[in-house]
């Protein structure tokens, strides 16, 4: 609290002296922001360890954030599951597996929301080999629990999330920048491991491959797959495997700006946190987590996909000093893309004070683009947000961000 009442109060001052002229410091970066990104640019820039603001313009005034959305999805991602939280797939069973193997009943594919759940042929060429195996539940269900048969047939349940499988920006239709959004993910939404055009039915898709598997292993499966919800009081569990840790998944997600992860992990906070597996129930939470960062922003998708996700320089910057300060601070900081080598910043920034100090998110969309992030020299933390919302060369934008980026650094 202490922290924003002096965000806010410096603020007021660095905004009069820079109306006064201000340092040359801030000067330059005003120009470069104007430069850049046109007068519809907005930027803030604080000394953690003081609370000093050293240099503001337009900062209170919301704009689109892009992918800097994702600044907020993930840290309430890995603030309210917790960074070693792991979603979990199962395989539930009903009725009984007789002497002969033969299950009298159904198997359940039940999604929890995954986004790397896939083939390893697929996550290993596309994904760097960040996955959860399917495979591994049809190993377990020959192996431990027996069944040779399945005389009833197998479902896939996806009912953690709903079925609307985009966000606003596609009329929470199939985005053509995402694959489709399900609560039983398959291969990212891809229709097969090769990638290619995305599934109809991301769920369905997963089940088939599932009851291909276990055929492919011997065991007399329906190949016929229908959708269809586990009663928790009439299955058990007999086959489950679990994604990476979050902290992993959080990091693939800012560093590499993965749009459908991070609308994946909106839904997963609707549906542990907000009473629902939908888009605005997500959206809702992260706000609330905002607010109690003592920061804001309209979130209306987990990604940034869509324009209406707004908050201005100020309220970044305030919750990225929030977060710097909280249990998983850590942690988050380090799931940013390290200027000049990861990422969307590999390559950006060489040369300058950024290069190798800075943890920072991007964000783009078509007039947008924007930088903000942490600063880290000589034991001094800068904490800055860029947003350019007047953006006609992407090129001269990213130049003037990683020229005020290595300013801010080598401050």
């Amino acid at each position: 609290m202490l922290a924003t009442v002096l965000l806010v109060a410096t603020l007021l001052g660095a905004q009069a002296a820079s109306a006064a002229g201000g340092g040359r410091f801030c000067q330059d970066l005003r120009h470069r922001l104007v430069r850049g990104g046109g007068q519809a640019s907005g930027l803030f820039v604080v000394d953690a360890r003081t609370g000093k603001a050293v240099c503001a313009r337009a900062a209170r005034k919301a704009r689109p954030l892009a992918s800097n959305t994702k600044i907020f999805t993930t840290a309430t991602a890995l603030s309210e599951l917790g960074t070693d939280y792991r979603i979990e797939t199962r395989v539930l069973a009903d009725g009984k597996v007789d002497r002969q193997g033969v299950l009298h009943g159904d198997l359940y594919l039940v999604g929890g929301g995954d986004p790397v759940f896939g083939a390893p042929a697929f996550y290993d060429a596309f994904l760097g080999g960040l996955g959860t195996d399917l495979y591994s539940l049809q190993r377990q269900i020959v192996a431990r629990a027996e069944i040779e048969s399945v005389a009833g047939r197998l479902y896939a349940d996806d009912s953690i999330f709903d079925r609307l499988r985009g966000v606003a920006d596609s009329g929470y239709a199939t985005s053509p920048y995402i694959g489709p959004l399900s609560g039983l993910s398959f291969n990212a939404g891809f229709s097969t491991s090769r990638g290619g055009s995305f599934s109809s039915d991301p769920a369905r898709l997963a089940a088939r491959k599932l009851a291909a598997a276990l055929g492919g292993a011997g065991v007399s499966i329906e190949p016929d797959v229908a959708l269809g919800n586990a009663d928790p009081d009439d299955t058990r569990t007999i086959a489950s495997v679990e994604s990476p840790p979050m902290d992993i998944l959080v990091n693939s997600t800012n560093v590499y700006s993965n749009n459908f992860f991070a609308e994946m992990l909106l839904k997963l906070l609707g549906a542990h946190e907000g009473g629902a597996g939908t888009t605005a129930a997500g959206a809702n939470v992260v706000e609330r987590f905002a607010r109690n960062k003592g920061s804001a922003l309209n979130a209306v998708d987990g990604s940034g996909l869509t324009r209406s996700n707004r908050a201005s320089p100020l309220q970044v910057v305030r919750f990225l000093e929030g977060m710097r300060s909280s249990y998983v601070g850590d942690e988050f900081v380090s799931d940013l893309a390290l200027a000049g080598r990861e990422g969307t910043v590999a390559g950006r920034m060489g040369g300058t004070p950024a290069y190798g100090r800075c943890r920072v998110k991007t964000g783009t969309l078509t007039g947008v683009s924007n930088l903000s992030g942490y600063c880290f020299r000589g034991g001094r933390t800068m904490i800055f947000s860029i947003l350019m919302g007047g953006v006609r060369d992407l090129g001269l934008a990213h130049a003037e961000q990683d020229r005020i980026a290595g300013a801010v650094a080598g401050y």
